[in-house]
């Protein structure tokens, strides 16, 4: 194991490892001689330990039996590059209660006004505190409704039309795009890899949650 850890293997280790083992055992027959196994706090522990080891063996287990194919993985990498398209836009908004508040600061926008100051009335009191700013992001990162808005903007232009989501009523303003490059697929299939497996790992273990019966 310690070689594993990338410690060199050599007597001195093995000793090392021997004494730990040795040390371990001792004050494990002590522990048991004291009656503290069979104490509940400690039975508890136990028990926890032992299911931790066990879902550790199973999801080693699964991803072992379940492997993610080649295909899979340029399936999802089809599909996220799908998503992220070939541009990223520089997005500001302004986040309000109602569409009367959204109005308002449309026509303020209207009227000269700085989207910056306004963003500070924004519920986002993240991107408030920013002038409104989101950041460098894809479409596919928001909403549908806020996306399809950001789609139908020009570099500078803000919507003049509230956008509603789930969030509340939205005035959006583009301040400009770039192009996209997606990094290749050998450079994320690792990552394409780790998402695939735990989706397939939580997947088997709702069919088994289905299926089980806890008392």
């Amino acid at each position: 194991a310690a070689a594993a850890q990338g410690q060199a293997d050599s007597p001195e280790l093995r000793k090392a490892i021997r004494d730990d083992m040795i040390n371990l055992e001792v004050m494990a027959q002590e522990a048991v001689k004291a009656g503290l196994d069979k104490n509940a706090d400690v039975v508890q522990q136990v028990e926890l330990a032992k299911q931790s080891v066990l879902v550790g063996a199973f999801v080693q287990d699964y991803a072992k039996n379940h492997p993610i194919s080649e295909d899979q993985l340029k399936q999802e990498y089809d599909k996220l590059k799908a998503k992220l398209g070939n541009k990223e836009y520089n997005t500001r908004h302004i986040l309000v209660e109602t569409e009367a508040e959204a109005k308002d600061i449309i026509a303020q926008l209207g009227k000269k006004a700085k989207f910056e100051k306004l963003a500070a009335k924004s519920k986002d009191t993240g991107s408030a505190a920013q002038g409104g700013s989101l950041g460098w992001a894809v479409p596919g990162n928001f909403v549908p409704e806020f996306a399809n808005a950001l789609l139908n903007l020009k570099k500078g232009e803000y919507t003049k039309v509230p956008v509603q989501s789930q969030f509340g009523w939205h005035v959006i303003k583009l301040d400009d795009t770039r192009e996209l490059k997606v990094p290749p697929f050998e450079e994320v299939k690792a990552q394409l890899q780790q998402r695939l497996q735990q989706q397939s790992i939580k997947k088997a273990i709702d069919e088994l949650r289905a299926k089980a019966k806890i008392e």
